[in-house]
C-alpha cells in the first residue's frame, strides 16, 4: 500500500495568517459541542486542537501517517491540557481499526488532494462513521499555486493536485453511500464540503 502524497506541512506562522480562527471555520462547517470527530491527516493539530475545544467533552481522534507530527500534536495537547484529544499514528485507509467507537464527523482538512486511492479512503471513512454521520472536506481551490499567496509567497499544494469543489464532489459521491449536504465558501483560497452518510 502506498503512502499518501505529502505536499508539505505548513508552519504555524503562515498557517495562522491563512486561518486566523480555525475554530470559527469548524463551526461554520457544522461542528458543535458533544460531536465525536476523527480528523484524517491531522498534521500537528492546527484543526484538531480547536476541534477538541469545541466538542469537549466528546473525543477527537486525530490520525496521521507521519509519526513526528503525531508526536508534536501529542506534546501540544499535553501543554494545552486538552484531555479529549487522542493523537494516533496510522494509515487512514484502516481508520476504523484505530478508533474505539464510530464517530459523528470525519474531517479531511487540506488532505484530499494528496490521496491517491480516494475510493479506499472513502470506504474506510464510511465504515468509521455512525449512521447519518458527516464527512467534512476542507480543501484548496483549484487555483494556480502562484495565485494562492500567504505572506507574499505561493503556498499550498502543486497546481496539478488541486481539486475544484465539483471535482471533489464527484470523487466523494461516485459509488459511495455519501450524499451532498452543504458547500461553504472559505475565502481567500479554500472551500468546505459537507456530506452525509
Amino acid at each position: 500500500m502506498k503512502r499518501f502524497r505529502n505536499t508539505g506541512q505548513p508552519d504555524w506562522d503562515w498557517w495562522g495568517r491563512l486561518w486566523p480562527t480555525p475554530g470559527e471555520t469548524l463551526r461554520r462547517l457544522g461542528l458543535t459541542p458533544g460531536t465525536t470527530l476523527a480528523e484524517i491527516g491531522c498534521g500537528n493539530g492546527y484543526f484538531a486542537l480547536p476541534a477538541a475545544r469545541i466538542v469537549d467533552p466528546a473525543p477527537v481522534y486525530a490520525l496521521d501517517i507521519d509519526e513526528a507530527l503525531v508526536a508534536e500534536l501529542t506534546a501540544l495537547a499535553a501543554d494545552q491540557r486538552i484531555a479529549n484529544l487522542h493523537p494516533t499514528h496510522g494509515d487512514a485507509r484502516s481508520l476504523a481499526e484505530y478508533l474505539p467507537e464510530s464517530v459523528d464527523v470525519a474531517l479531511l482538512a487540506n488532505t484530499m488532494h494528496g490521496v491517491e486511492d480516494e475510493r479506499e479512503l472513502l470506504e474506510a471513512i464510511a465504515e468509521a462513521l455512525r449512521p447519518a454521520g458527516r464527512l467534512v472536506v476542507l480543501n484548496w481551490r483549484a487555483l494556480p499555486r502562484e495565485a494562492t499567496t500567504v505572506a507574499g509567497e505561493p503556498r499550498g499544494p502543486p497546481t496539478e493536485l488541486r481539486l475544484s469543489p465539483a471535482e471533489t464532489e464527484t470523487i466523494v459521491l461516485d459509488g459511495s453511500e455519501f450524499a451532498p449536504k452543504e458547500r461553504v465558501d472559505l475565502p481567500p483560497y479554500h472551500y468546505g464540503l459537507v456530506f452525509e452518510r
